[in-house]
Order: structure tokens, then sequence, then C-alpha cells
């Protein structure tokens, strides 16, 4: 079974940036789209940015111009840089691949308040 570890998470000051860092069991990500999600308190997770093995990138709305998504398949990760971060971007943030939805792992944490 495919395990996601993601990473990078914090507590970071509105204005602020934070790196994400997600590795995955195999080699999964080598050949499949790669995405970032993430969970706010009572709230449904939702997609945040993602990428398609040939490089084209899609971000939300709420993110886009802030965060970006990257591969290194050969070392099997996916990170997400977000700069100017904002208390509403507070939230548990995971990896998967969106056309085939694995099982999900435990998420990094990201706090943004002042």
């Amino acid at each position: 079974q495919v395990q996601f570890v993601e990473s990078g998470g914090g507590l970071v000051q509105p204005g602020g940036s934070l790196r994400l860092s997600c590795a995955a069991s195999g080699s999964i990500f080598s050949g499949s789209p790669v995405g970032w999600y993430r969970q706010a308190p009572g709230k449904q997770r939702e997609p945040v940015a993602s990428m398609t093995t040939g490089g084209s990138t899609w971000s939300a709305a709420s993110v886009e111009g802030r965060f970006t998504i990257s591969r290194d398949n050969a070392k099997n990760t996916v990170a997400l840089q977000m700069n100017s971060l904002k208390p509403e971007d507070t939230a548990v943030y995971y990896c998967n691949t969106p056309l085939n939805i694995r099982a999900w792992g435990q998420g990094t944490q990201v706090t943004v308040s002042s």
C-alpha cells in the first residue's frame, strides 16, 4: 500500500512562507499527476494545487500566485512552496495522486497566526 509522508508544516505569521514536502513509498509519483490538498477545522478537504506528469500546474483561486507546486521524480517527492500566507490558509495539508486517490497520510499542520 502506498504511503504518503508529509512534512514541513508549522506556525508562521501572516505574510510568511513555508515549504511543504511529501514523500511516497515506491515510485508512485513518477508516472502520475500529483496534488496537494488541505482540510481546515470544520471544513471538507479541498484541492490546493496539482501538477501533471508533463509539468502543467493548476492552483485553487484562493492560493493562485502565492503557492507553487513542484515535483522531483528522481527523489519521488512533491513540494508546495507557500508564500504570503494568510490566516485562512491554516489547515492540515496532504498530498495524493488526483486521478487515483489513495489512502491519506497523516498530513502536516500549517498554522498562520500572529
